[in-house]
């Protein structure tokens, strides 16, 4: 199997139509992900997602490996236990799944993630440009563009704080299946 790594960005890119959704949690099971693209509910989970505007599926899905760590914190009202999170800035290196969707469909996952109902495209300027933006402060409101992958630019939301500034809490089983 071929594992992708994000080439570092050189400037900003031009407005894509398509990113690479990069994945280290839960989304990068097919199954999980379709709950956010089609709607529906994944089995284990206490939330029903109402799905993107735009319900086709990843045109494809690459294994990639990321600079960084995840680790689970905080309780999931969708799952019990910890939920996942990535820091960019912590040693080690993190395997996930790239998923190359539209713009839109992107900004729908994660409004899902950030609880709030699917529907306008974010503003994607500032994390292509800075290499980060935060849309909010909350739990996956910081968006990050680690470089790209065949020229698409590769995105991920994450918390605004670091692995240090919390409490490590497991994830349920649910979560695990």
């Amino acid at each position: 199997m071929t594992v992708h790594t994000a080439m570092p960005l050189d400037g900003a890119p031009p407005a894509p139509d398509r990113v690479w959704y990069a994945a280290y949690g839960s989304n990068m099971h097919m199954d999980r992900l379709a709950a956010y693209i089609a709607g529906g509910r994944p089995p284990g989970a206490t939330r029903t997602y109402p799905g993107c505007r735009d319900r086709r599926a990843p045109e494809r899905s690459i294994a990639v490996e990321l600079a960084g760590r995840p680790y689970f914190a905080t309780e999931s009202p969708v799952w019990t236990g910890g939920r996942g999170f990535y820091d960019p800035t912590a040693p080690g290196r993190t395997r996930g799944r790239a998923h190359l969707v539209t713009v839109g469909q992107m900004s729908d996952i994660a409004a899902q993630e950030m609880c709030e109902e699917p529907g306008r495209d974010l503003d994607l300027a500032t994390v292509l440009r800075e290499g980060r933006c935060e849309v909010g402060r909350g739990r996956y409101e910081t968006l990050i563009c680690p470089g790209t992958i065949d020229g698409i630019p590769v995105l991920m939301f994450r918390a605004p704080w670091t692995l240090q500034d919390v409490d490590v809490l497991m994830p349920s089983a649910a979560y695990l299946r």
